[in-house]
């Protein structure tokens, strides 16, 4: 399958002029793929960074970025499709002069984004969207206007990277399918401090698990804390987007 997704990839990039490549503002230095970046830069062809889901962080922290050229994207609210729209047109014109009609690869791993994106873009519900990961099985060509036209792709993961951890935050391994989710529970609020305690309404401390399982009445026989439900529970909501 991986393999299929790199024939996918490497198509793409040859077919485009230039190569959006998505990463999800939660987790920027997590999303971002270095084995296709090198692609794209061996291909010579323009790069934008796009950052997804910029109205689930701080903008502070996006201030410190230092990707360039980068766009910061809200699909959800739409926000940053114009700079985005004149940013492709001026990296194109750069590379190529005038050209009328402009080929825009989308590449990124699964659930950052992607779709939503070019659904954005065309201003219309054009790609398959799904907060399940590796939804969009196949390339998709979408017609943005008169002289965009956007190739989504299926997401793309390096082929030694086995870092469930990592592929569980970032929505690359559904929150079912997760085999310690207590493990990425607490990574996620290490790296983002106090963010799941403020979503469940509870306090800073050594029980916010049994805390937020009293609160949501998720419990077993006896009145037990369901800890798995509730890791399950916030898994699902921070790949949802709903804890910000």
């Amino acid at each position: 399958m991986k393999y299929g997704f790199w024939q996918v990839v490497n198509k793409v990039i040859a077919q485009s002029d230039v190569v959006l490549l998505v990463i999800d503002a939660r987790l920027i230095d997590e999303t971002r793929n270095p084995e296709v970046e090198g692609k794209v830069k061996g291909y010579k062809k323009p790069i934008i960074y796009v950052i997804t889901k910029c109205d689930l962080v701080d903008k502070s922290s996006l201030e410190k970025l230092k990707l360039k050229p980068s766009v910061f994207i809200s699909a959800k609210k739409h926000l940053g499709t114009t700079i985005l729209r004149d940013r492709i047109l001026i990296e194109a014109k750069r590379r190529y002069g005038a050209k009328k009609e402009i080929k825009v690869g989308v590449l990124g791993y699964p659930n950052v984004g992607k779709s939503s994106l070019v659904n954005a873009m065309k201003g219309v519900k054009s790609a398959p969207v799904s907060c399940i990961s590796g939804f969009t099985k196949g390339v998709q060509m979408i017609k943005s206007d008169n002289r965009l036209i956007f190739l989504d792709t299926p997401g793309v993961i390096p082929f030694r990277e086995v870092d469930e951890e990592k592929h569980a935050m970032i929505g690359t391994i559904d929150f079912n399918n997760v085999k310690d989710p207590e493990g990425v529970v607490f990574k996620i609020m290490e790296l983002h401090p106090g963010r799941v305690e403020k979503h469940y309404g509870v306090k800073k401390s050594d029980n916010v698990i049994s805390d937020i399982a009293l609160k949501r009445n998720l419990l077993k026989k006896g009145a037990e804390p369901d800890e798995d439900r509730v890791y399950r529970m916030i898994l699902k909501d921070w790949q949802t987007g709903k804890i910000k």
